[in-house]
């Protein structure tokens, strides 16, 4: 197709969303809801990935060190657990940081320690949080070969339901917008059936003096780009407004550095937008493409 042609199937198109404008109307708003239900699936798995990495940051593997472990040993196993990029955090203690953090969480009852020998029987440790949950297993493993180290406990219960929920999350979102997309396109592809029926006159004199088939194709896939196009936009400020009003009102009272914390809706309205345009425009332009393909064809 030469450029003259590729120009003229662009203003082909926008003429074809003049011509029908029922058409018009209709595909916008089926798209339109769809990319907003869409927008609202990819905002929740967002969020839900977010919140999940932070809870599995938040229950800590222990490390516990031998008692009198030397300090070359402590020096040590300290300098490898602070270089591990698995490791998120690091909070280490010395036995009389965990005496007096033992005494804290007695409360009224904290006397019963005032002649606790914590030198003899309490050890340095080291407070980890891994920055994913699927990689506890592992991490404990190589926290427990390190030098010095007496025990490491973890909560392995908590840290494998929030791998399998991080998993069910992600395939729980793919499989929503396989299944949505596939929904829309054949709605829209439908909707742009009833148009190229209107125009199959059109096309059949056009083939019959030699037009290609890509040079018929091409108007209606750009029409239906376009269409895509402008639901992408007017599905984007909808969500973006419907996020904001939301995440207002959830997020009263609640401090920013919470682990449920809810993401900033300016730091998702880029994304949803380019989610939005990339998949209004396909939906748009390959659900064009099927509808008239049968009508090329003469």
């Amino acid at each position: 197709m030469t450029v003259r042609a590729f120009f003229n199937s662009i203003k082909e198109g926008f003429k074809g969303i003049i011509r029908h404008p029922l058409v018009t109307v209709a595909s916008v708003t089926t798209i339109l809801l769809m990319l907003i239900v869409m927008s609202a699936f990819f905002i929740f798995s967002l969020n839900a990935r977010s919140i999940m990495r932070r809870i599995g940051q938040l229950p800590p593997i222990e490390v516990y060190m031998q008692l009198n472990v030397s300090e070359e040993n402590l020096a040590m196993t300290r300098s490898l657990i602070n270089d591990d990029p698995r490791i998120l955090e690091v909070i280490e203690r010395d036995p009389y940081q965990n005496y007096e953090y033992f005494k804290s969480n007695l409360g009224s009852s904290s006397s019963v320690l005032d002649s606790f020998d914590y030198n003899m029987y309490l050890p340095y440790t080291f407070n980890v949080k891994i920055i994913d949950p699927s990689y506890a297993d592992e991490v404990s493993v190589y926290l427990g070969s390190l030098p010095g180290v007496s025990k490491v406990a973890k909560e392995s219960n908590v840290m494998t339901f929030l791998t399998k929920a991080s998993s069910f999350v992600n395939i729980a979102t793919v499989v929503s917008f396989a299944v949505l997309f596939m929904i829309a396109l054949f709605i829209i592809s439908n909707m742009v059936r009833i148009s190229v029926y209107s125009r199959a006159y059109v096309i059949e004199i056009m083939k019959f003096v030699g037009a290609t088939n890509s040079y018929i194709r091409v108007p209606f896939v750009i029409e239906g780009a376009i269409v895509g196009l402008i639901s992408a936009v007017c599905a984007w400020i909808l969500s973006i407004i419907a996020y904001r009003s939301f995440f207002i009102k959830m997020m009263a009272g609640i401090d920013w550095s919470s682990y449920y914390a809810l993401l900033p809706y300016k730091s998702l309205m880029w994304m949803v937008l380019i989610l939005c345009v990339l998949m209004g425009v396909l939906i748009g332009s390959v659900g064009s493409g099927i509808a008239v393909r049968k009508y090329v064809k003469v």
